[in-house]
């Protein structure tokens, strides 16, 4: 015990003469960062074997099975204690002959998204690509083709920044108990605590404790884990993100590793903060929430939502968010100065659910019109405007339908962008009223607009709606630089 011990001790000035260093590594992502966030807008992609499921279980809906593991269809394995043996027989079955890299690329380019992050490993262990130091990989279906590699070949090609989601921590075929046993059995203050559960209850959500794997904990981290890690970073030599996920288990320790990892191979890529203990370079605030400019401190963030329930493909779930919905979520989080990145789950032949392609497709037509309002801008003054503002302003989530009083604002060097949802034939901004104002335009709109400032704010007529378009967006342009 004393042995431990001392290596705890040990382990922990490591870590702790190595804090500073960290510091230095993530202050010197400013580059990348501030192009993530000129990004603003990325597809998410959860695919696995868990797609060719659907979210059913031996004819059962995983929604209708008792269990404390989440009802999503990528984590069916946990949710109906699928032994490791038998979820791994679906590698045979993975066989998605209707994937094509470029489809799927070009379909959120044409919908104005600027980045793309694959499920390169989720918590299931399957990597989609073609590992070194795993069978449990694309190379062992009956498929073969490298999916990852295929995906980031076409984002290069069409200048798409690319990528990759990594569980790290969770790995139900071969981490063991995913390091829970240590934090349930340890009692002594040398061993910090792990990421999610300071000051917490602690729980076993997302451990394999119905069928883990012989071997431990660290013969997974370095077997398997930090080897594919710095496999999918030399492989894929202009990765922009590593998105990791569900570090409740580790130590800040491992933590650390995992972060520098990443930096000792390509010091440009930016990690998300999942990778535990406050070792990212960019704030994950919860799925499908869109935070209080307060909850980030200033920092930069990145929603991430889903177009109906679930991340990975669930054949029974139709509740789809509709365009305008969609658009509300990517206004609003970047008038909060965030990043949205909107998941799509693959069917298991490779095929993407047509309900996904058609709202893409209507987010395009938007973006093509005021993508402008989006894309390289930041939080102004205020985010929001509305008949209900103090309502809005604590971070109210989607109602049915906004009114023609509602606009949310952005900023980008002397422009400011007032976006609405709803469009009548005049529009009132009254957050303008005391502006210095130079200009005004609509975007997509190439005539003069008929315009003027009162005490009231600004008075602006509309054009018709010739293009039945959702909304619309004006640039004001001010006499200084914001």
């Amino acid at each position: 015990m004393k042995k431990f011990t001392l290596f705890l001790i040990l382990a922990s000035l490591v870590f702790t003469s190595s804090a500073q260093t960290w510091e230095q590594m993530n202050a010197s992502k400013k580059e990348a960062m501030e192009h993530f966030n000129e990004d603003k807008f990325g597809m998410f992609i959860h695919w696995g074997l868990y797609s060719i499921l659907g979210g059913m279980y031996k004819g059962q809906k995983i929604d209708d099975i008792k269990s404390p593991d989440p009802g999503v269809a990528e984590w069916i394995q946990a949710r109906a204690r699928i032994s490791r043996d038998e979820y791994s027989k679906l590698v045979d079955e993975f066989n998605p002959v209707k994937f094509d890299a470029e489809e799927y690329v070009l379909l959120l380019k044409n919908a104005g998204m600027k980045y793309l992050v694959i499920t390169s490993k989720h918590h299931d262990g399957f990597a989609l690509f073609d590992s070194k130091h795993s069978t449990f990989d694309i190379g062992s279906t009956p498929f073969k083709r490298d999916i990852i590699q295929e995906l980031y070949n076409a984002c290069q090609k069409h200048n798409i920044d690319f990528g990759v989601y990594y569980s790290h921590n969770i790995d139900w075929n071969d981490a063991n108990d995913c390091n829970i046993k240590n934090y349930l059995d340890y009692t002594g203050e040398v061993w910090p605590e792990p990421a999610d559960f300071k000051g917490k209850k602690r729980r076993t959500m997302g451990a394999n404790l119905w069928d883990p794997s012989p071997n431990t904990f660290d013969d997974y981290l370095y077997n398997k884990a930090f080897p594919q890690v710095r496999e999918l970073l030399t492989r894929f030599p202009n990765i922009k993100f590593m998105w990791y996920d569900f570090a409740h288990f580790l130590t800040k320790y491992q933590s650390f590793q995992f972060y520098k990892t990443v930096y000792d191979i390509n010091p440009n890529v930016i990690v998300t903060d999942r990778v535990g203990h406050g070792l990212g370079d960019y704030k994950i605030p919860g799925d499908n929430k869109i935070p209080t400019v307060e909850e980030m401190e200033g920092k930069p963030w990145e929603t991430v939502g889903t177009f109906n329930h679930s991340w990975g493909y669930k054949e029974y779930d139709n509740d789809w968010k509709s365009p305008y919905e969609l658009i509300y979520w990517l206004t609003a989080i970047a008038s909060r100065g965030g990043n949205y990145m909107l998941n799509i789950g693959p069917k298991g032949d490779g095929s993407i659910p047509a309900q996904n392609i058609e709202n893409l497709k209507a987010l395009g037509k938007w973006t093509s019109v005021n993508g402008k309002a989006i894309y390289g801008t930041h939080k102004w003054k205020i985010n929001q405007e509305s008949a209900e503002i103090d309502k809005n302003e604590k971070g109210y989530g989607f109602k049915e339908k906004f009114t023609p009083s509602d606009f949310w604002f952005t900023a980008k060097g002397d422009k400011v962008y007032a976006i609405a949802l709803e469009r009548g034939k005049t529009a009132l901004i009254k957050s303008f009223a005391n502006e210095d104002i130079k200009d005004v335009k609509l975007l997509g709109y190439d005539k003069k607009l008929k315009w003027k400032q009162t005490d009231d704010g600004l008075s602006i007529v509309l054009p018709k709606n010739k293009d039945n378009q959702i909304g619309f967006a004006v640039e004001v342009t001010l006499s200084n630089s914001l």
